[in-house]
């Protein structure tokens, strides 16, 4: 009954293997460990995709015992009682309820029809009754059977696999099933104003297969899965054995699906549903085997999250809310990530300056040093990554040291700052003292002045200055 088992290989050569991984390992945990919960979550997204009457519902819970077509009837009594004769004679393979034994047995036949699937009429055409019989026996006392000695005839085989399944005391896919299965075979499309059309959904048929199937007992569940596996690789070779989907069907609905000790009369019309629905089993059985995605969810949100998702309605609640709660979790990440790169880059520039300062301040002395020293006084933040981009200092005013400059501060009121004549050849805009505001009103814009004429006003202001200046030292000097 494990689930998994864990295996430690010292081997090298076998690391290298691919490791598989089993998507439905948590579907598979809580089938074993809580059957209850498994079967529930099962059924009632069972019950989300075909409508059961509460009778019906019992019955496929195991509430109930199953009431089949043909239980009270008293036709056909003869024909009943001769089929319950025949599985009355119990062996340990044949006639007997469904074991891990009896599949192992019947695997053998399985096998060896996979590799005779050319054979024309294969399930259709009888074998002999003499070597049938003869294999039956050995397959009931359980003894080695060789089937590809040539003894045997792939068509005796095919037979004989037939014969087991129609011994078994019920059909391989349950009595409990079988309302399920009619429903199934309903679902059809609905077009644009809602209406049901003829069209089947197979989509959900799929998917209601799929979930069905889940709750199977595990032997029924192994059996069908290799079964359903034989008819479909039969069915794709049928340009050499003349049988398709649909004959493969008729030739085994009756022994996996139909009830026991029924006939043709008592199932009527859902005769055609029954072996439609075969039909549609083996041309899509590799998907059918498979847990649909929100069951998967569900049981692994069981063992690993907060509460457990009873439906494929409260899965995808929770996938487009956690969606949305991911987009601001995922830029607040970003925004931490940003910061943290910031704060390390910072850091390491901080330490590149301080090295490079201990490099300069250890050169000998001399003017290169001088200047690095002071641009290092001068800009100490502006080398920095991430730091402020350092405005430039509000332009001091200029105060002049020399007496003359005092005289012009008392006099003036405002420093007149004189342009130096530029080395370049190209010629520097002459700017214009406060006083000299009037005259270039009256005069006109500065850009209709020639440069000689402002030089010239400037010269005449200095010359004025020095006139004033010389008169403040002639007072000085007479009073002292």
């Amino acid at each position: 009954d494990a689930i998994c088992n864990f295996v430690i290989c010292n081997d090298s050569s076998l690391r290298s293997q691919p490791i598989i991984f089993n998507p439905d390992f948590f579907v598979e945990k809580l089938r074993h460990e809580k059957p209850e919960v498994f079967t529930e979550l099962v059924v009632s997204n069972i019950t989300r995709l075909i409508d059961l009457p509460g009778a019906e519902l019992a019955q496929l819970m195991g509430e109930e015992d199953p009431k089949l077509p043909g239980a009270n009837s008293t036709a056909s009594g003869f024909f009943r009682s001769l089929m319950s004769l025949k599985r009355k004679e119990k062996g340990v393979v044949f006639g007997s309820p469904l074991t891990e034994e009896g599949i192992a047995q019947v695997s053998q036949l399985i096998e060896y029809l996979h590799k005779n699937l050319r054979a024309e009429g294969l399930f259709r055409v009888p074998g002999n009754s003499i070597r049938q019989q003869i294999l039956k026996d050995a397959l009931n006392s359980g003894t080695d059977i060789d089937l590809d000695s040539g003894e045997f005839h792939s068509n005796d085989v095919a037979t004989l696999l037939k014969m087991f399944l129609g011994e078994l005391p019920e059909p391989l896919l349950t009595h409990k099933h079988f309302h399920a299965h009619l429903k199934i075979a309903d679902l059809t499309l609905f077009d644009e104003k809602g209406n049901k059309t003829s069209t089947p959904d197979k989509e959900r048929q799929i998917e209601a297969l799929q979930l069905l199937f889940l709750i199977l007992p595990a032997p029924n569940r192994s059996l069908l899965k290799l079964l359903l596996d034989l008819l479909y690789q039969t069915a794709k070779k049928q340009d050499k054995n003349k049988m398709s989907a649909h004959n493969l069907a008729l030739m085994f609905a009756p022994h996996i699906l139909w009830p026991r000790n029924v006939t043709a009369n008592d199932l009527q019309e859902n005769i055609t549903k029954l072996n439609n629905g075969v039909t549609f089993m083996i041309k899509h059985s590799q998907k059918l085997f498979k847990a649909p995605v929100y069951i998967r969810e569900c049981a692994r949100l069981h063992y690993l999250g907060s509460r457990a998702h009873t439906s494929k309605d409260d899965l995808d609640l929770l996938t487009s809310s956690g969606s949305k709660e991911l987009q601001p979790l995922k830029s607040q990440k970003r925004s931490r990530l940003d910061s943290c790169h910031q704060e390390e880059t910072q850091q390491r520039t901080e330490e590149a300056l301080k090295e490079l300062f201990l490099h300069v301040h250890n050169m000998p002395d001399s003017a290169k040093k001088k200047k690095l020293i002071r641009q290092f006084n001068k800009h100490p933040a502006a080398l920095t990554p991430g730091s402020d981009v350092p405005t430039s200092p509000a332009p001091r005013r200029t105060r002049s040291r020399s007496f003359s400059g005092l005289i012009k501060r008392k006099v003036l009121g405002t420093p007149v700052i004189l342009e130096r004549k530029s080395r370049d050849s190209t010629p520097e805009p002459v700017r214009v003292s406060k006083e000299n505001v009037q005259l270039l009103q009256k005069c006109g814009s500065p850009a209709h002045m020639s440069q000689a004429k402002l030089k010239s006003l400037e010269s005449q202001k200095e010359g004025s200055c020095r006139r004033m200046r010389a008169r403040l030292l002639s007072k000085d000097s007479s009073s002292l």
